[in-house]
């Protein structure tokens, strides 16, 4: 279902889908740099999106200001960071009292780390696609207090899980990182093997 939702610049363009079956949370996915080609189209947020809602999940999918439909531009200072933010609380209100997750891939993935880190009202499990700790500062990785899984692709231009590990030796035990061997940033030819990845980790959270 497309919906439309008041960001801090204006109207932003989303996708919202229901699971077939009782929603046991709901999740934002976000997408890669506006500036290098992102959208919420994008074959990784698509599958990655795709699991959570198999998992049981509510997903709402959405274009960042000046991509798409969305009102705005970016400008390179965090505004996204805010948009994310409004895309949780349109989520919140859209349905009301399931738990709230959100994650996202590459620059999405960073941008979600930093919301996380800043302590977003009603975050509760965040999921980071090719964080890219190669080509961009992530510090706020070791601030995160939620349970958290990191899928980082072997063969990463931007970053692979030692790149990560290198950076962070010291991450919490509610941080986890799994490397699915031998593809690059996009997981060519492995989006089947990340989307039940992405599902078993949502399911495991799940379970009582």
């Amino acid at each position: 279902m497309q919906v439309d939702f008041e960001g801090p610049s204006g109207r932003l363009e989303g996708a919202l889908w229901d699971p077939e079956g009782e929603a046991l949370g709901a999740a934002v996915v976000c997408h890669p740099h506006p500036l290098h080609g992102g959208t919420m189209h994008n074959n990784v947020v698509f599958r990655t999106a795709r699991a959570l809602q198999e998992a049981g999940l509510v997903v709402l999918r959405f274009n960042f200001r000046g991509v798409g439909r969305s009102e705005g531009t970016h400008d390179g200072e965090g505004g996204e960071d805010d948009d994310l933010r409004a895309a949780l609380e349109h989520l919140r209100a859209a349905r009301p009292g399931l738990p709230l997750w959100a994650g996202g891939f590459s620059f999405g993935a960073r941008t979600s780390c930093r919301v996380a880190a800043a302590g977003a009202p009603g975050f509760e499990r965040l999921l980071l696609v090719a964080l890219p700790v190669r080509v961009f500062s992530c510090p706020w990785l070791a601030e995160v207090r939620l349970p958290t899984r990191v899928i980082m692709a072997g063969q990463d231009e931007f970053g692979t899980a030692t790149e990560l590990h290198d950076q962070f030796p010291d991450l919490p035990e509610h941080i986890t990182v799994e490397e699915v061997p031998g593809v690059d940033h996009f997981f060519t030819g492995q989006l089947d093997d990340l989307q039940a990845r992405v599902r078993a980790w949502v399911r495991s959270e799940l379970q009582p």
